[in-house]
């Protein structure tokens, strides 16, 4: 499987993008607006096949580049998983110069075997969250 990772949302297509997220429980209810929105002000990386020419993975990190980057909206197509490609996507994140030494935040339910892999622990009762108003 050939692929290779992209660097920023200018490299995307949002509406792929999009059509991602609409798979996830957190974000299945985002308008592209928002997606839009949070793409522009975050950095984006993703995971593109060539030979498909399809984006099959994407994440997004909120920095200040001096203490903390929160890791977010991690995704691989459903089709996808399973082949390496989300451990792909957290290893070329994660060794980012512009990470190094900093503190890194991520909120999930799922795939803590795989964030542990990266140094990611799982905190109880530590993590709060405000849910925006309706």
């Amino acid at each position: 499987m050939n692929y290779r990772m992209i660097d920023g949302a200018d490299g995307m297509n949002s509406g792929e993008v999009a059509a991602l997220l609409k798979t996830t429980y957190w974000a299945n209810r985002r308008s592209i607006e928002q997606i839009e929105k949070s793409m522009r002000n975050s950095s984006c990386y993703g995971i593109y096949l060539d030979d498909e020419k399809k984006l099959v993975g994407f994440a997004r990190v909120i920095s200040d580049y001096a203490t903390t980057y929160y890791l977010c909206d991690v995704v691989i197509d459903g089709v996808y998983r399973g082949r390496g490609l989300g451990k792909a996507l957290l290893s070329y994140i994660v060794s980012l110069p512009e990470y190094a030494g900093l503190r890194g935040l991520l909120l999930t339910k799922d795939a803590h075997k795989l964030y542990e892999k990266f140094g990611f622990e799982t905190v109880n009762g530590r993590a709060m969250i405000k849910s925006p108003s309706h």
